[in-house]
């Protein structure tokens, strides 16, 4: 489940990151990119360290 949250956001940032590029209107400003960023490596973070202790058992 960490694994999907982590995607959906990295996804969501991909996407305002392209639409600034492309000269589209960008959904999020800096602070929102930093916080979907951030929240997208707590959350992939989470879903690797889960993984490590499912495979330790």
């Amino acid at each position: 489940m960490a694994l999907i949250i982590s995607a959906v956001l990295f996804f969501a940032y991909v996407a305002n990151v392209v639409l600034g590029a492309t000269g589209g209107a960008a959904f999020m400003g800096d602070l929102g990119e930093a916080i979907v960023l951030f929240t997208a490596s707590i959350a992939f973070t989470i879903a690797i360290l889960k993984r490590e202790r499912d495979a330790r058992k």
